[in-house]
């Protein structure tokens, strides 16, 4: 880490005006057979590929659609014109979207975006190159924005790059949508919104019989300054080089009107030069990296409110960011769906339950013989409940959301070894008429940076995203899901000295569990200098 230090000489992430997107690839063959792995990284390695499922796809006909091809040398965004496709009609039972790209020579890892009509679809970040050149591909389920693709549109897409005589990695890339049909047993897809809203300014007025009220933001901390690392942040007092007033502690919020109406722990996604460190994620991004998932939340206990034909101020901030601090990017979807059978739905917010955060960032020095120490204890709890008087009757939602932080960061002098253990909870229950739906998320970050003699800097890191989900209707279980995806990897190179001398090695492991009642998917890859060692299926 020693960020403005070592990142000086690696790179940060390049900030763009806007946001990232779901990944996947098709799995490889289970237990691929792998070449030895070299002594150390070459001027070539594997192609990025990541161990998260590749996205199901039906049986039926398809159409294909390009939304955008460019090459980004700057930060000139495409733009572009869609058109739903018309021999794959409207009633479509998946999207799926899809980006390939490549790149050669040296580059920093960027940020994208993609918008249709102005709704933000897609957010990803890039590969860091090798010189010989690697290509990548990310895919996302997009039927959900089922109502903004089934018009024509206007496309912006955006990879904010710099290209010179130093970095000299021109972002080649290609967006396309295919459109899968509804034929026989394979049925148009269900619970899609009706309306799809992007968040342009803070005023919003939704149709005045809405049942339901989903918002998603792409919330991510970037741009190349300490927000990047904003896990690592430290009270004022303490002597290291990226300070906030009130440590590392972060919420991302949405209100309506003034009054908070959700509450969430963003994701501490590393980007793939993250950690001082790009030899760790060459092959294997770390969770989400590929595939920043947007932040949900359930507004529908404020749906009685906003349907009053007026427009509404609706809000996101993140709590924690110090004063006049920039490096957040929150654009933001609001989801609708409409009572059919009525004209204007009515009901009431009926109860507001917004307990005040805790926040103890503790900062202990340092002496000749010990490391500088922060300890940090926060979090927050919301619980909000609305009823609403619909076609089928009254609905009574309630939403909880509890969040919690502890972490424990470790420094020597020079910010040399620079150590965090760190870990995440999210807890959200929804109770919507007779169905509940419990989430229980957890991210976990444990590693240490050290420079040693020769300038050679080691990362040891592991990172973890696991989801718990049960959906219970009248009192029986109806579905679960629980997610597993776990990254551990150690690298080595010297620095200062040019790519060539670096003398780099490197282990990367990535596992991705997902169990349920849909089935199971459980894959691992093993990395060993840039060559993928190993590839397994076990479902």
């Amino acid at each position: 880490m020693r960020h403005q230090k070592i990142m000086s000489m690696i790179g940060g992430l390049a900030l763009v005006a806007g946001a990232l997107l779901g990944a996947g690839q098709p799995a490889a063959a289970a237990d691929a057979p792998a070449d030895p792995p070299p002594a150390e990284f070459t001027s070539d390695w594997h192609d990025p590929v990541t161990a998260a499922p590749p996205v199901s796809r039906p049986a039926t006909p398809s159409c294909e659609v390009t939304l955008a091809a460019a090459q980004f040398r700057d930060f000139t965004p495409y733009k572009g014109s869609y058109a739903p496709p018309g021999k794959c009609g409207t009633r479509w039972s998946k999207v799926v979207l899809r980006l390939d790209g490549a790149v050669k020579g040296r580059q920093y890892d960027r940020l994208g975006y993609v918008t249709v009509g102005g709704v933000e679809i897609f957010r990803t970040s890039t590969p860091q190159p090798s010189p010989d050149g690697i290509t990548w591909s990310v895919e996302k389920d997009v039927t959900r924005y089922r109502d903004t693709l089934s018009r024509p549109q206007p496309v912006e897409m955006l990879i904010g790059n710099v290209v010179n005589e130093t970095y000299t990695g021109v972002l080649d890339v290609r967006v396309t949508l295919t459109f899968y049909t509804a034929q026989g047993r394979v049925k148009p897809a269900a619970d899609t919104p009706d309306r799809v809203m992007p968040l342009g300014s803070a005023s919003l007025t939704t149709p005045r019989n809405t049942e339901r009220i989903l918002a998603e933001v792409y919330a991510t901390g970037s741009g190349g300054g300490c927000e990047e690392y904003w896990y690592l942040t430290v009270p004022d007092a303490a002597p290291y080089s990226c300070e906030a007033t009130d440590g590392p502690y972060r919420e991302v919020r949405i209100s309506v009107d003034g009054r908070l109406a959700g509450i969430a722990a963003p994701f501490p996604t590393v980007w793939t030069g993250g950690w001082s460190n790009p030899f760790l994620w060459y092959v294997t991004p770390g969770p989400r990296a590929f595939d920043i998932q947007p932040i949900v939340y359930d507004l529908t206990p404020f749906a009685a409110l906003l349907n009053d034909g007026r427009a509404h101020r609706i809000e996101v901030s993140v709590l924690g960011v110090p004063a006049g601090q920039t490096g957040w990017s929150t654009p933001t979807n609001v989801l609708l769906w409409q009572d059919e059978r009525s004209a204007v739905v009515t009901g009431a917010l009926d109860r507001h339950e917004a307990g005040a955060p805790r926040n103890s960032s503790v900062y202990t020095a340092g002496t000749a013989g010990s490391e500088h120490r922060v300890d940090t204890e926060a979090g927050h709890r919301l619980s909000v409940t609305g009823h609403l008087n619909t076609s089928h009757g009254r609905v009574d939602t309630t939403v909880t959301r509890t969040l919690a932080h502890t972490s424990v960061h470790r420094w020597g002098e020079g910010e040399n070894p620079d150590a965090l253990t760190a870990r995440w909870s999210d807890d959200e229950t929804v109770t919507a008429g007779r169905t509940t739906t419990r989430t229980h998320r957890t991210y976990t970050m444990d590693g240490e940076t050290t420079v040693g003699a020769g300038g050679r800097l080691r990362t040891v890191l592991a990172l973890g995203d696991h989801a718990d989900t049960v959906v219970v209707r009248g009192g029986e279980r109806v579905s679960f899901s629980r997610l597993d995806d776990r990254y551990d990897g150690d690298a080595t190179y010297t620095t200062g000295v040019p790519r060539d001398q670096r003398h780099a090695v490197g282990t990367t492991t990535e596992r991705y569990r997902l169990h349920g009642s849909g089935g199971c998917y459980d894959r691992t890859l093993r990395t060993a200098q840039g060559t993928l060692t190993e590839d397994r299926l076990r479902c």
